[in-house]
């Protein structure tokens, strides 16, 4: 991957990623599944970083500058690769929103496993019961058992019904899982 750094007209890095210098890589260009929740997340994060860091960021370089020599500058230095990284940020959820699939909630059914989903599993080894909520790649949160539809144990749910019994390898061995039940 090639990466090129561009100004625009407000000096602002602009980042564009290209595959073997010919074009977006395909995997930049892929659906993205969201609810409507996580869409508007991620527009409020977007906002946020053009608006209130590009802002923070531009009076750091600008404070920065007036500390003369730039080629001492660590503060300028800083300044700039934070920028680079917030420009990175901005283009990486532009391109999310870009490729974003709402899920229609209306269409999320309870008779097979798919996104949107809440999925009560019997752990078969530890006769443990563990609910997990399978979304896109880009709504993850561990801590609250919001697991990736592309992650081992969302893929080998997904289609499933209730009373399948699951299996999925995992790096301590595999894991068996009977559905329990299939919630929105």
């Amino acid at each position: 991957m090639v990466i090129y750094l561009t100004k625009d007209k407000n000096n602002f890095i602009i980042v564009l990623k290209f595959a073997n210098g010919r074009g977006l890589n395909k995997m930049e260009e892929k659906e993205f599944l969201l609810t409507q929740e996580g869409y508007d997340n991620l527009e409020a994060t977007l906002e946020d970083l053009k608006t209130n860091k590009r802002n923070e960021i531009a009076e750091r370089i600008k404070v920065a500058l007036g500390f003369g020599d730039l080629s001492e500058n660590s503060e300028y230095d800083e300044a700039k690769n934070a920028q680079a990284q917030n420009e990175a940020k901005i283009a990486e959820l532009e391109n999310k929103i870009k490729y974003a699939k709402i899920i229609d909630e209306s269409e999320i059914d309870t008779e097979t496993v798919q996104v949107g989903n809440k999925v009560k599993v019997l752990d078969m080894e530890f006769k443990e019961e563990i609910e997990y909520t399978i979304v896109g790649s880009t709504e993850v949160d561990l801590s609250q058992n919001k697991i990736s539809n592309e992650s081992p144990i969302g893929v080998a749910l997904l289609g499933k019904k209730v009373k399948n019994v699951v299996e999925v390898q995992a790096p301590v061995g595999t894991i068996k899982f009977k559905i329990l039940a299939i919630t929105k």
